[in-house]
């Protein structure tokens, strides 16, 4: 364990990208299918000295992500990640750890809820943590250790968040990741995201990843959807996993987004939770 424990959301976000960028590496590898422009001729170079496959099909001009507009879009996806962590209540399936800097004996390297919601820490014994929030739960850690240990310095991290997801991102109202507590339509993800800025478009993509590290690329018009006009594919119901991206100032395609590290991660986090 490392001498010095940074921060809950530091902790969480680097487990979750430390996988996630190892499977983003692998998910480069994989082919990516997309129902976007399949009518544009692709090609796939060779492996080179990384060991990625490289799309070397002839982007348009509005296709390309400038380092400005990366950088805004990673700055959403963090903010994504640090709203979920604050505010997901654990439940069973979930792994955490808890560290003590400087106590690793007492530490808890990873741990599962148990399927009644609870953890065994051996300072405290059999502790319910369902229901509750990774700041809600360290503070109580920190307080009850504080009773074997002076001025404790304490981190729970969230592993593992196994329940049902789905993300919107894009130009929203609020982007985030939401539990699915019940079965949502695309509509619905934007709506519970508090709707489509002005800056959005209706058009809208879901990133889908299969198993075996495949993103698939879907496409869904709101317009059409309130109407009642659009395909029934098109609001069709989302699958835990899934990632809903809208179109706009920021997202503005999604041909090279789909392939972000930081996109890729939040969708392989989506998938595996965190694995």
């Amino acid at each position: 364990m490392a001498k010095k424990i940074i921060s809950l959301t530091v902790v969480a976000l680097m487990s979750f990208y430390a996988a996630g960028l190892t499977v983003a590496a692998q998910t480069k590898s994989q082919a990516v299918s997309t129902s976007l422009d399949e009518s544009r001729p692709r090609s796939v170079a060779p492996k080179g000295s990384q060991g990625v496959i490289v799309d070397t099909r002839t982007l348009g001009p509005g296709e390309m992500v400038t380092p400005t507009e990366e950088a805004a879009i990673q700055t959403q996806i963090n903010a994504v990640y640090s709203s979920f962590y604050n505010s997901y209540r654990l439940g069973p399936g979930d792994v955490v750890a808890i560290y003590i800097d400087k106590h690793p004996e007492d530490s808890v390297q990873r741990v599962a809820v148990s399927p009644v919601g609870r953890i065994y820490f051996p300072l405290m014994g059999d502790i319910s943590v369902v229901g509750k929030t990774l700041p809600q739960l360290q503070e109580y850690f920190t307080n009850a250790v504080a009773e074997f240990i002076k001025d404790p310095r304490l981190t729970l991290a969230l592993l593992e968040a196994q329940s049902a997801k789905v993300g919107v991102l894009g130009d929203v109202k609020t982007p985030g990741v939401m539990v699915m507590t019940r079965p949502l339509r695309v509509l619905d993800a934007i709506t519970l995201a508090g709707g489509i800025l002005d800056t959005g478009s209706s058009n809208v993509s879901i990133l889908r990843q299969y198993e075996d590290g495949r993103v698939q690329v879907l496409n869904a018009d709101v317009k059409k959807i309130l109407k009642g006009k659009a395909n029934p594919e098109e609001n069709a119901f989302l699958r835990p996993g899934d990632t809903v991206i809208v179109h706009g100032n920021l997202f503005k395609t999604i041909t090279k987004i789909s392939s972000m590290v930081g996109v890729t991660t939040l969708v392989t986090f989506m998938t595996r939770g965190g694995r």
